[in-house]
């Protein structure tokens, strides 16, 4: 089994920034695609950004290219997502899932919320 823990999220001002990050424990943290993906109300969930389990390969969605980046630093096995020029769109519950494939994920936390007033 694998747990994830996600903290960071928060009340912050369009323009801001935050820092997610996403504690994984139970099995080997360092084999999975891990993957960040958001849900606004109203709104189905959707893709954020995923990096591979060696952290050399990543992958975002449109939507937040060059203001999001994910990483990872597997001696803490934990994951972040770093977001700058938020904008009040990118309110949602933001969620860290992990799977053996991009888009094929078997293990969920439980998702911290991020709202960005205007």
């Amino acid at each position: 089994q694998v747990q994830l823990e996600e903290s960071g999220g928060g009340l912050v001002q369009a323009g801001g920034s935050l820092r997610l990050s996403c504690v994984v424990s139970g099995r080997t943290f360092g084999k999975y695609v891990m993957a960040w993906l958001r849900q606004a109300p109203g709104k189905e969930r959707e893709f954020v950004a995923a990096i591979n389990w060696s952290g050399t390969r990543t992958s975002n969605t449109e939507i937040v290219k060059g203001r999001f980046t994910i990483s990872k630093d597997n001696a803490k096995n934990t994951v972040y997502l770093q977001m700058k020029s938020l904008k009040p769109d990118d309110t949602a519950v933001y969620y860290c899932a992990a799977g053996w494939a991009e888009g094929q994920y078997d293990y969920w936390g439980q998702g911290t919320q991020v709202t960005v007033s205007s």
